[in-house]
């Protein structure tokens, strides 16, 4: 399979027509070899319009959803992100010139993923996805969805800084950015989308006698 091709019918017919106009995203989705970030016999639909298995338990999100999400974020070069359950979105910021940190809670995505993160520059860690590595990020992105605001991944964001990503409670979510200022914190809503859902994120019903 020619995956160079593959890059460019996906950048051309699922980023830039979905009103992606920024040109180094386009260049960095373009370069990314995004079939590195999906378990190896799922490499054929990388560049699909779907979301490509990298464990039993995480997805890649949609191309399209991903590219309005990242520039939904106004990323600028030499910032600092961290990227929550999305390894093909943080080789992509840091293409982009950001300086990179990912974090899954789920070891086994950077067994499959790790190689390609290393070559990208883009740190790793496995920690749980409720308590966020490190503080004074710009920017944070996650390529799966949340059940609602998360206040610990907005209080790792330093001022002026942005978190991105889809809040969803049924079949459809929205994707979001959230943005830290003096006074308090921001919402703005991007557009529809519905990744996978991160389900250690999701509150248990308790039960009494």
């Amino acid at each position: 399979m020619d995956f160079a091709a593959a890059r460019k019918v996906m950048v051309d017919s699922q980023v830039r027509v979905n009103d992606v106009t920024n040109r180094e995203l386009h260049a960095a989705m373009g370069s990314v070899e995004r079939e590195r970030f999906v378990s190896p016999e799922r490499a054929f639909s990388a560049y699909a319009d779907v979301m490509p298995e990298v464990t039993a338990g995480r997805r890649l999100m949609l191309p399209r959803d991903m590219g309005k999400l990242l520039e939904g974020a106004e990323v600028q070069a030499g910032e600092k992100a961290l990227v929550i359950a999305g390894p093909y979105a943080a080789a992509v910021l840091a293409r982009m010139g950001l300086k990179v940190t990912v974090q899954d809670s789920d070891a086994e995505v950077f067994a499959v993923t790790g190689e390609a993160l290393a070559d990208y520059g883009v740190e790793t860690v496995v920690a749980p996805l409720s308590k966020p590595h490190g503080e004074g990020y710009d920017v944070i992105v996650s390529e799966a969805a949340v059940p609602g605001r998360q206040d610990a991944w907005i209080a790792a964001l330093a001022e002026r800084g942005r978190l991105v990503v889809v809040e969803r409670s049924g079949p459809a979510g929205k994707a979001v950015v959230y943005v830290k200022g003096k006074e308090g914190v921001s919402r703005r809503e991007l557009f529809d989308a519905a990744p996978d859902l991160l389900s250690e994120l999701v509150e248990q019903p308790a039960f009494a006698l």
